[in-house]
């Protein structure tokens, strides 16, 4: 069963929905125990079955009755870290085998209320014609804002499939947050489509190397 077999997107099927939010689940957990302030991740989504076909010695890591498991990528360069117009050179760089149902990416990220978005605005007024120019006084102006919380972005999509996008606020008090309690995953009407596009994008091509 390869990764554009067990998805039929006709079909209807709620499967790949529960799959998908299985998936993130488990990302979330492994990004998690890590602790904040790490740099972007990437992950591949790949079908369970395939998985334990091609290395039976993980048999013992897989989740039961995962239809997907995820696979933690290299670390991104340093550089893609430092800004988003870099992070979107490197996915418009990015492809993924066939074997790969779906990709997710995890990132850090300053929030803002919606009140700030003139502050922004008027920071980036005179460097709209500079794209790194406006994105590194974008992200000086977010984390300079009295009002900021710090948070992950979650994003998953999968091939020619549905989407998911999650934020998680780092706690304020992060020595009264217990380890054991699973974080609070919030969800916003079209959060970060940018993103999604972006990570669809990845899938588009379909080379032949079976390799993740």
């Amino acid at each position: 069963m390869t990764g554009s077999e067990w998805f039929d997107p006709e079909s209807g099927d709620a499967r790949a929905e529960r799959a998908l939010a299985r998936c993130v689940r488990e990302v979330v957990d492994y990004v998690d125990a890590g602790g904040w302030d790490q740099g972007p991740q990437l992950f591949a989504l790949v079908p369970t079955e395939d998985l334990a076909a091609a290395e039976p010695s993980l048999l013992d890591q897989l989740e039961d009755g995962a239809d997907l498991t995820p696979v933690a990528q290299e670390r991104l360069p340093a550089d893609v870290a430092g800004g988003s117009h870099a992070l979107d050179e490197f996915l418009g760089t990015t492809t993924w085998p066939a074997s790969v149902a779906g990709c997710a990416l995890v990132e850090e990220i300053v929030v803002l209320p919606p009140e700030a978005e003139s502050d922004l605005d008027n920071a980036l007024a005179p460097l709209l014609a500079d794209r790194d120019a406006a994105d590194q006084a974008a992200r000086l102006t977010a984390e300079e804002h009295p009002d900021r919380r710090d948070g992950r972005l979650i994003v998953a999509v999968l091939r020619d499939g549905p989407s998911i996008a999650l934020l998680q606020l780092r706690p304020e008090d992060e020595d009264d947050s217990g380890f054991d309690e699973a974080p609070e995953l919030l969800t916003y009407e079209n959060l970060a489509p940018n993103v999604v596009a972006a990570l669809h994008a990845t899938l588009d091509a379909d080379p032949e190397d079976e390799d993740y």
